[in-house]
Formats: structure tokens, C-alpha cells, sequence
């Protein structure tokens, strides 16, 4: 009698042992680190390897584990059934259920699953060799299940075959959005990585410098006036206009201008606008900012000329530009924070009409929409549907925007009042 009440005994303890792996297998195989792994197989870990091609067949890989789990469950609650009923009877069967359901519930299921995805790296490599003789050996029973789940599912109307999980870059903007750390350091981190991933959705026209404040030269001056203008400006490359500023024919860089001073011994009367001057290049306004980064790398230049699908002239855009919409702004001793901007108390600001809302949101942590208009004039004019006067107040999005000028129907200076808990 006692050996007919040990060996299934110690077969439930085996049974149990099983089954905790089978759980804890699944929980570590599908928790453990997808870009760790591929790193760690980049070096060469054979393991990491191994866990990467069982993984590459999930519906292989999960119909296996739950096929052995499954089984081993089921016997392990048939034999302490058929056990129990030898010592107690019919009642047997009450007492097999309440135990087993305990001890798979905290042994098989709960323990193994807790370690594994505290540990899911580190087990998942440890039990591969292991798992993948299992998912070898049940392969067919796990086609053919797999097969009917299919088959069911399809019958029910539903495609799992098109549900890919998202694409890469959600999958990063979720991981971006989880990314943890000292509060600034964070926010700086979180802005720079979300404004990579936007590169592809953002067009020129949104970071453009806007013609009206494009510092140019007219290239019918003559030449000591030219050389005394770069010589002044802020800036190394001038866009040049001939006739109207809309006929641009070059750009001037001022070390080219420098080098040709020099030739001539100092005499800016005798440089030749032709000689300090490239050629421009011309870029539509709804070229993207990934689009136009990769341009100006494969050209090697820091410099195009902005225009509409008329052929206008509407801004430039520099390299500068596209850099500091992943990084924020790059000041030198030229720059100011943000052209445009002017604060009047810790609650209000002055804004030029033309200031984008790209810049105020970066600058101040603000989350102004941008789909429908660039600039802070656009919003008003899109949110209230009217040219408004001097003097008209609105409130859109939780903002208070004051008119404070405008020049014929052109909205030029706005008192912008943000919601207290914007306050920067």
C-alpha cells in the first residue's frame, strides 16, 4: 500500500516540476529583451542565437509549451485524483481538486512565472538548448494545432495573419515614452529621441526660416557695399537676389568672400560677385526633414533655398535648422533664444506673429497643435476663422492670445497668456 501512494506521489512532484518549467519557460522566452538578445547575438552568444530562432516561430514556440504544460497538468490532477480516491474514497475527488489547484496555482504557475520575468534574460538562454529539442519533438502535434486555431479563427472572421503588432516606430515611441530618469535630464532625452522618429513626418516649411527674416544680399549693390554688408552680418552664407528678391541666383560664403579680399589685397571694389559666390540650391516646401538631412550629407552642403510649387521663394532652411529639431536649439553668441519672443511677466509673453509653433513648444514644454498651421498667426487665424482686430482676445486650446498689432490682414504681435500649469 505504501509504495502504491509513493511512486504516484513522487510522479505529481515530478509532474508539478514540469509544469513550473513549462510556465516559467514561456513567461522568460516572451519577456526577455528583444534588443538584447539581438545584441548579445550581434557578439557572437550562442545562446542568444538559439533564443532568437526559437522565437522567430512564436506559434510553434507558445503551441509547445502549452501542449506540454497542458499535459503534464492533466496527469499530474488524474493521478492525485485516482490517488486521493484510494485513501478517501469519493470524497477523494473534492480533496484532489483543492490541492492540486493549489499547488499548481502557486508552484506551476505563480513561482516560476514571478522568477522568470524578473530573470527572463538569463533563464531564457539558460533553458534554449532545452526548449528547443521540446518544440523539435512536438512539432507536428503543434502544426496540426495550430492549423485548427487558424482555421477557427478564420471561420469567426478574424485575420491574425495582417496583425503585425505595430510597427518599429511605435514600438520605439512606447519604449521612448517608458524611458525613466532624473526629471530635466529625462524630458531633454524623451524630446531629443521623439523629434529622430519625427524627421520623416516633418516638412521644411515647419522649421524654415521665413523669407521676411531671411538676411539677403542685393546683388545689384556694388561690390564694396556687398563686401561691407556679409562682412557685417551674423551669418556665413547670404542668399542673392537680382532684380527682385524672388530671382535668387547664388549664395555668398563668407570665407569665399574672405579668400578673394585677400587675393585682391583688401580692395573691395575689385572682388567679383561671381567669385565668392555657389551656386543656390532650390528645395520644395514639403520636402521632409529625414529627406533633406539626407541631401545636404550626400551633397556635402549646409544651405538650401526654400520654395513653393509656383517655383516662390519662401525661406531657407540650413543644416543648423534640422540639427537643433533633434537636439533644441544650438545658441552661439549671434543667437537669441527664440527671434521673436519677448517675456513681459512669468505669466505673459510678447510673440511675433511669425514665430513658429514648433519653437514655442520646444522652448516653453507647451503642446500648441501644429497639423494645420506653423506659425502662432496661423493658429489664431485657423481656430477663429476671421482676420481679427487690435485689441480681440481669444481663448483656443487653454491659451489666452491678445492682439496686440497687425498690419493690414496680417497678424504681427500677439500677448500669449498660457494656463497656470504651463507657466515656464
Amino acid at each position: 500500500m505504501e509504495v502504491g501512494i509513493l511512486l504516484p506521489g513522487i510522479a505529481i512532484l515530478i509532474l508539478l516540476f514540469l509544469s513550473a518549467f513549462f510556465s516559467g519557460s514561456e513567461t522568460a522566452l516572451t519577456a526577455a529583451s528583444r534588443v538584447r538578445m539581438l545584441s548579445r547575438a550581434k557578439e557572437g552568444d550562442a545562446r542568444a542565437i538559439l533564443v532568437n530562432q526559437i522565437r522567430e516561430k512564436k506559434d510553434r514556440l507558445i503551441g509547445a509549451l502549452l501542449l506540454g504544460n497542458n499535459l503534464v497538468n492533466i496527469l499530474a490532477s488524474a493521478l492525485a485524483t485516482s490517488l486521493l480516491m484510494k485513501i478517501f474514497g469519493d470524497a477523494g475527488v473534492v480533496y484532489a481538486t483543492l490541492v492540486m489547484t493549489f499547488l499548481v496555482l502557486i508552484f506551476a504557475e505563480v513561482l516560476p512565472k514571478t522568477y522568470a520575468i524578473n530573470n527572463a534574460e538569463k533563464m531564457s538562454m539558460a533553458i534554449a538548448p532545452l526548449i528547443h529539442v521540446v518544440v523539435k519533438i512536438l512539432a507536428p502535434v503543434t502544426e496540426a494545432v495550430t492549423w485548427i486555431v487558424r482555421s477557427v479563427l478564420h471561420l469567426c472572421g478574424a485575420d491574425i495573419m495582417g496583425n503585425k503588432g505595430g510597427s518599429h516606430f511605435e514600438l520605439l515611441r512606447g519604449v521612448i515614452e517608458m524611458h525613466d530618469g532624473p526629471e530635466q535630464e529625462t524630458k531633454e532625452q524623451r524630446a531629443m529621441l521623439r523629434s529622430i522618429l519625427d524627421l520623416a513626418d516633418v516638412d521644411i516649411e515647419e522649421i524654415m526660416i521665413h523669407r521676411k527674416n531671411v538676411e539677403m544680399i542685393n546683388g545689384d549693390e556694388p561690390a564694396d557695399k556687398i563686401v561691407s554688408q556679409v562682412l557685417d552680418s551674423a551669418y556665413t552664407r547670404l542668399p542673392v537676389w537680382q532684380g527682385n528678391p524672388d530671382n535668387i541666383i547664388g549664395v555668398i560664403h563668407a570665407k569665399m568672400l574672405l579668400q578673394e579680399l585677400y587675393e585682391s589685397k583688401g580692395k573691395a571694389e575689385k572682388v567679383t560677385l561671381e567669385n565668392i559666390m555657389m551656386k543656390a540650391r532650390f528645395v520644395p516646401e514639403t520636402t521632409h526633414l529625414y529627406d533633406q538631412l539626407q541631401n545636404f550629407r550626400e551633397k556635402r552642403e549646409h544651405f538650401a533655398v526654400v520654395v513653393d510649387e509656383y517655383g516662390a521663394f519662401m525661406g531657407i532652411v540650413t543644416l543648423e535648422d534640422i540639427l537643433e529639431e533633434i537636439v533644441g536649439e544650438i545658441d552661439d553668441e549671434h543667437d537669441q533664444n527664440v527671434v521673436g519672443v519677448k517675456r513681459l511677466t512669468n505669466q505673459k509673453l510678447m510673440v511675433e506673429g511669425t514665430v513658429t509653433i514648433r519653437d514655442l513648444n520646444r522652448e516653453f514644454h507647451w503642446n500648441l497643435p501644429d497639423q494645420e498651421y506653423a506659425t502662432i498667426a496661423g493658429l489664431i487665424l485657423h481656430e477663429s476663422q476671421m482676420i481679427p482686430d487690435i485689441g480681440q482676445s481669444f481663448m483656443f486650446h487653454d491659451f489666452r492670445f491678445d492682439i496686440v498689432r497687425r498690419q493690414r490682414n496680417q497678424i504681427t504681435r500677439i500677448r500669449v497668456t498660457p494656463p497656470p500649469q504651463q507657466h515656464q
